[in-house]
Formats: C-alpha cells, structure tokens, sequence
C-alpha cells in the first residue's frame, strides 16, 4: 500500500489555488481567440462558460465530499462509472493539462523573456516551479498567495487605467452580440471554459485539504464565482477600449490595454503581471497533473513507477519530476492558442464524466440537483462540437492512442 499524502491545506489555501489556477490562464489567454471566433458576443461566451462551469463545480464539489482523496474525476468515475470511464476521465486530463501546462509556460516566457530566450526561459520556469512542488504542497499554497495577490493588483491597476485614459467606450466598433451567430459564440464559451478549469485543481487536492467533506465544495464555489468577476470586468474593459477586432488580433490585451488608453509606461507593469499570472497557473497545474499521475498509477492505469509519494516531503515526486521532462519537451512545439483548444477538448471530455457520475449519487451523498448535472451534461457535449475542428480532431487521436494504452495494458502485455 502507497503512503498517503498529508492534510496540510484550509480552505483559504485551497480557494488561492484554483484562483490562481484560473485568473492567470483566462485573462492573459483566452480573450483573444474568444475575440476572434465571437467578437463582442464572447460575453455571451462567458456567460455560457460561467454556467457550464458552475455545474460542473458543484457535481464535482458533490463528488469529492464523498471521494475525498487525489485524482479528482479519475476516482469518481471509476467509484461511479466504472474503469473505463474513470481513466477516460483520468486521461483527458493529465494530457489536457499537461498541454496547459507548457502554454502557460511560453506565456510567461513571452512576457519576460529576451528576445531568442524564449523556450530557454520557459524550460526554467518548469524546472524551478517543479522544485516548489517538491519540497511540499504548504509551499505550494504559500507561493501561489503571493503570485494571484500581484495579478489582482496588476489588472486592478490595468482596468482603471484602460478606463480612466481611454476617450470612452467604442460602442460604433462593438457591433452586435450575435454579429458573428451563435455557432461563434458557443466556439467562445468552449474556448473560455479553458479559463474556468482551474477548480479542478482543489479536487485533486482532496487527500491534503483539511475536512475536505466541507472545504472542497466551499472552495469550489467561492473560486470560481471570485474568477467569474475578474473575467468579467476585464473582459467588458478589453472590449470598450480595444474593440473586438483589435483585442481578436492581440497576442498581449492588458498591454494594448494600458498602450491604448495613452498609458504606455505601465506596459512594464502589464508583462510584469502576465509573467506571474502564467507562473502561478503553471505552478498549480504541476501539482494538480502530478496528483492525478499519482491516482492512475496507483491503479496500473499509469506506470507503477508513477505512485511513488517522497517519505519526507509527502509529494508524488516522480509523477512531476517525469511531468516536468514531458512539458519541456512540448514547449518547443506547442502553440498556445492550438493548446487552448485542445486543452479545453480535454477538459470538457473530464467534466462530462464528472456530471454523470455525480448523477448517479444517493440522496444521502446529494447536495445539488439532478437538474444541474443534467445541464452540465449538454453543455460539455455541446460545447466540445463547437471547438474548432484541428482542437476536436488532435484531441480525438490522443485519447484513442491512451485507449490503445489502455487495453494493451489489461491484457498484460505491459505494465
């Protein structure tokens, strides 16, 4: 039997983690390519993606009151579902989050780096996040306060000055919320729910998180209801001064932001911020992947060699020092706004499993209605056929070749 991991996290800690986990992706990545797909009726998208996200939240807040151990959906899908369900679920993440993971990377890298460093930098980023992870989950928490403290303040300072420099709303160049049809803004709601999967995070988390039957779900929902704000002044202040054709064409909003609206010299301040938003998303990604690593292995769906906990530090140190080494090696190939799509195709898939094991929980484990994990349902299946199709088709592939894993791993011929 594997050692467990300790119960080191309150509920503050785990509300800063899927914080962190969210704002950084979501403000600093998905706007753009919303823009592009949705023009101004990404707010629309949001919408669409902030209810989405909330069933998924409270199924997924239900489930880990029963289940409160690491592996988020992995476990409940195989507690509720069965085994392939459960490592779909696993999968789907892990291969998600690790393609997150390194675009979260090259966006700090981005931001920071010298020109040519890029990937040099990013590589660096990993290594050094990867390092806080290994020394233990309370470091972990601890840094993660520190960065989404300097985000908040960042955009803060970026939304007031894009408001209060700015000669006012653009509303001749917003044009209608359903200019681009409703086929655009759905395409903008899957791929801003990218922006919203930072609650799985505290799921993952359930083996370390003090009286998880009641901290998990409160953490949840207050998580994602804190990043719904944010994104939503954000996005209304991206809108009024960039416009959406602009902000579509953007690889850097908060920057055109402050530049925009006569406010240049805060540009430092812009990138200062993306850079820690893009860490504090990574540093999070890290230890969630690296603790559903750690559940699959202890089940055979990964590598025994994965399910290893460090007897000191009380990590799965080998699930994210072989993480560490993959995302590496993607970030010389990755491209962020391909890995936002594919990444949510993954997502989406995990969050399906997670509604349909919650519904089939007993009135006693209940705490939300049938009725919402019924919606949350429709709405990932929906969703994933509104993704653009080079997302769909990539995803498609790699879930089948872990399927192929799979069954050549039941039937013996390797482990």
């Amino acid at each position: 039997m594997t050692q467990p991991l300790a119960r080191r996290l309150g509920l503050f800690d785990a509300v800063v983690i899927g914080v962190g986990s969210m704002v950084g992706a979501g403000v600093f990545a998905s706007f753009a390519p919303a823009s592009a797909v949705a023009g101004t009726g990404l707010l629309i998208g949001l919408a669409v993606a902030a209810v989405v996200a909330f069933c998924n939240a409270t199924s997924s807040a239900q489930l880990a009151a029963q289940y409160p151990t690491s592996g988020g959906t992995y476990v409940y899908g195989r507690e509720r579902l069965g085994e392939w369900p459960g490592f779909l679920a696993g999968w789907t993440f892990v291969i998600g989050k690790t393609a997150s993971s390194a675009a979260m990377a090259l966006v700090f890298a981005a931001y920071v780096a010298p020109a040519g460093y890029t990937e040099l930098v990013a590589v660096l980023a990993i290594t050094a996040l990867t390092t806080v992870n290994y020394f233990g989950i309370t470091r972990t928490a601890t840094l993660t306060k520190i960065l989404i403290a300097a985000v908040l303040t960042v955009l803060v300072v970026g939304v007031v000055l894009g408001v209060t420099g700015s000669s006012g709303p653009v509303d001749s160049e917003l044009g209608s919320f359903i200019e681009n049809g409703w086929y655009g803004i759905l395409q903008s709601a899957g791929l801003l729910f990218f922006a919203f999967a930072g609650y799985a995070r505290i799921a993952t988390l359930g083996e370390e998180v003090t009286r998880p039957e009641r901290t998990i779900p409160r953490a949840i929902v207050s998580a994602l209801g804190i990043a719904l704000v944010v994104y939503a002044v954000v996005a209304l202040t991206l809108l009024s001064v960039l416009g959406p054709e602009l902000l579509a064409s953007s690889s850097a909003p908060l920057v055109d932001l402050v530049v925009t609206s006569g406010n240049s010299w805060a540009s430092p301040v812009m990138r200062v911020g993306a850079g820690l938003a893009a860490l504090g998303a990574l540093l999070a990604l890290i230890a969630g992947i690296g603790r559903t690593s750690l559940a699959m292995a202890r089940q055979h769906d990964l590598p025994s060699y994965l399910a290893a906990v460090h007897p000191r530090y009380s990590v799965p140190h080998r699930a994210e020092i072989t993480l560490a080494v993959i995302v590496c090696v993607l970030v010389l190939v990755v491209d962020l706004r391909d890995a936002i799509g594919f990444s949510s195709f993954g997502v989406l898939l995990y969050y399906l499993v997670a509604n349909l094991s919650a519904f089939t929980q007993d009135a006693e484990h209940r705490r939300y209605p049938r009725a919402l994990q019924v919606l949350g349902s429709i709405g990932c299946v929906v969703l994933i056929a509104t993704l653009p199709a080079s997302s769909i088709a990539v995803g498609t592939v790699v879930v089948a070749l872990g399927v192929v894993y799979r069954v050549l791993r039941v039937r013996q011929l390797f482990t």
